[in-house]
């Protein structure tokens, strides 16, 4: 069986699998989650939004201090609203990806605008909202507000997949059998539920990790198919490595930490310094350009965004 194909029936999820798995689970939770601000009571709505933004395709290490001088700055979300969108991009730093740093603006100019400055608890609303998607809605509503969703990161399928699917990686995109899984393993309790998931995705953070699963302190080892099955090989598609070196994602990160630092608009000869392609170069200017992350001004100037 591949990573990518349906599950068998002879491992096909029912609601005694998710009871079984359920309390050893969230017991291990309880003992060994990580204190992260997010998680803490104070961190409200709008901590536990800015970090699933942040989190995404970015681990905890590099996140957390960017993080608290994020919220420090902006406690609310009306606070980052009322500042240009450049100032996103420039306090993201150097997390990565720094279209999600435009996109929290644009979700927090909505939540100002459509819902008085609250973050939404309504999974609808939320879904709505500009740069979140069926994740992020998921999180925010289950980890902020209690409530019942079926939580999907890359942690939780990796998780189900080996637990429940019997193989080692989940498929590259998140399958619709896969959300089917997810939902019928949502135990009926919307605070367990809850609790659910934020406890399978730290599994899969720290024990059921990528590549080195520590099985031997993982609480639902006995039931796991795919520890039973002799952790076979993954035998699907290639998994997609995660290049950075020489690539047009490293020239725009160097564009964009000049632009970061900077106070007044930078002239094109300062960015043609940061990398000695001029094609690549050029290309990737017109890149952040296009998705709205720089600005060009007359006389071959540019700033971050100020609109």
């Amino acid at each position: 069986m591949t990573a990518n194909s349906a599950l068998p029936a002879a491992v096909s999820p029912t609601p005694s699998d998710g009871a079984t798995l359920h309390r050893p689970v969230i017991d291990w939770f309880d003992a060994h989650a990580r204190d992260l601000p997010w998680r803490r009571p104070e961190a409200g709505a709008w901590g536990v939004m800015v970090s699933e933004f942040m989190l995404q395709q970015t681990p905890v290490s590099r996140v957390l201090p960017v993080y608290e001088q994020w919220l420090a700055r902006w406690p609310r979300p009306a606070d980052l609203a009322a500042e240009p969108p450049g100032e996103a991009v420039r306090a993201w730093g150097r997390l990565g990806y720094p279209r999600r740093a435009l996109r929290l603006h644009g979700a927090a100019a909505a939540i100002r605008e459509r819902h008085g400055g609250d973050v939404p608890s309504d999974h609808a609303q939320l879904l709505a909202l500009p740069g979140v998607g069926e994740y992020t809605a998921a999180a925010v509503a289950s980890f902020a507000y209690g409530q019942r969703h079926a939580v999907l990161d890359t942690n939780v399928r990796r998780v189900f997949a080996r637990a429940i699917g019997g193989t080692q990686y989940p498929p590259n995109a998140t399958t619709a059998a896969e959300r089917k899984l997810a939902r019928t393993l949502l135990p009926d309790d919307e605070g367990v539920a809850a609790r659910w998931a934020a406890a399978t995705m730290e599994l899969g953070a720290l024990v059921c990790t990528a590549r080195t699963p520590a099985c031997v302190r993982c609480p639902i080892v006995a039931h796991c198919a795919w520890h039973g099955a002799g952790a076979p090989e993954h035998d699907g598609p290639p998994r997609r490595g995660q290049t950075y070196a020489g690539t047009d994602r490293q020239v725009r990160g160097k564009l964009l930490a000049v632009l970061r630092e900077a106070i007044a608009p930078v002239p094109q000869a300062s960015l043609d310094q940061v990398w000695n392609e001029p094609v690549q170069r050029a290309r990737a200017l017109d890149g952040l350009v296009a998705d709205g992350l720089v600005e060009p001004l007359p006389g071959g100037y540019y700033r971050l965004p100020l609109t």
